[in-house]
């Protein structure tokens, strides 16, 4: 898989319109991207008949306010030495991923229609030694957020003027691996490293406070060392903020609150759809509805 010069310069072009605009205009094009990647993800998860379709959709505005609006990154360099780091620690909604590195120009859109299929790259979970600017290959939970925490120690040790970003699921916050990273991020002051959680209250087969609760988890977070900013997940401009204003010297956690399925009426906040696939009269009306 190659860059695609075209869409990395589509990309460059946007970011650069987005930084200019008005905040209104840039909420706009960001709301318009994420549009365009949903669209995406519903004919790949259609194609392929397998996928993750809630999740997908709501982490969509989270990665394309990352990936058009914050990341120091290069489509046409992704090993640059000197990049900021991304990691999709919820690697089942590699749907998402796949589709918002692809509009980057990362490779061509028209990979995104080999999805799940025999021998091709873009495999059910992300593996970065197949697909360009994914960071470290994930899918079991709770190993993103310990791997991007040495991410952020290396850079550190190397000099290196880079952050760390890692999205974690909320359910996934329930793995004892993340609490212990954290406790070595707030014991290194890692003040290159962002976790960003998903909090869309769902996971497989129930909400996360009927499983395993979680709440309160900013008072958590913060007792682990966490400075914690809580924002709308599906505000692109509050997630810019929580994204690029300075911290003090601590790690950074945004809760990021969502709505699982976010775009889709009959998808919104239902449990069925972690991993359901939607028959050919729902696809069509969900193509509809992110029109």
């Amino acid at each position: 898989m190659i860059a695609d010069a075209g869409q990395v310069q589509a990309w460059r072009q946007l970011r650069v319109e987005a930084a200019a605009a008005s905040e209104s205009h840039r909420a706009t094009l960001l709301a318009d991207q994420s549009q365009a990647i949903r669209r995406a993800v519903l004919t790949m998860i259609d194609g392929a008949r397998a996928g993750h379709i809630g999740g997908d959709f709501s982490v969509t505005d989270i990665l394309t306010t990352l990936f058009f609006g914050v990341l120091r990154i290069d489509p046409a360099q992704p090993a640059a030495p000197v990049r900021d780091r991304f990691i999709l620690s919820k690697g089942h909604c590699s749907a998402s991923l796949y589709a918002t590195l692809a509009f980057c120009g990362y490779f061509s859109l028209d990979e995104l229609g080999t999805f799940m299929a025999p021998h091709s790259s873009l495999n059910g979970h992300p593996n970065r030694t197949k697909v360009p600017g994914v960071e470290t290959n994930t899918g079991p939970l709770g190993h993103g957020l310990p791997v991007a925490v040495g991410e952020a120690i290396g850079t550190r040790l190397l000099g290196q003027d880079s952050r760390v970003y890692v999205v974690c699921g909320d359910g996934e916050m329930q793995e004892g691996s993340n609490w212990e990273a954290l406790m070595a991020a707030a014991h290194y002051q890692l003040d290159n490293l962002t976790v960003v959680i998903d909090r869309n209250r769902l996971q497989q087969g129930a909400r996360t406070e009927e499983t395993n609760a979680l709440d309160p988890l900013a008072d958590k977070l913060v007792a682990f060392g966490c400075e914690v900013r809580e924002v709308d997940g599906h505000d692109h401009l509050a997630l810019l903020e929580a994204f690029t204003t300075p911290g003090a010297g601590r790690p950074i956690a945004v809760i990021a609150h969502t709505i699982k399925g976010k775009g889709v009426s009959f998808i919104e906040d239902r449990v069925e759809w972690h991993h359901k696939v939607p028959t050919a009269e729902q696809v069509a009306l969900a193509a509809k509805e992110l029109a």
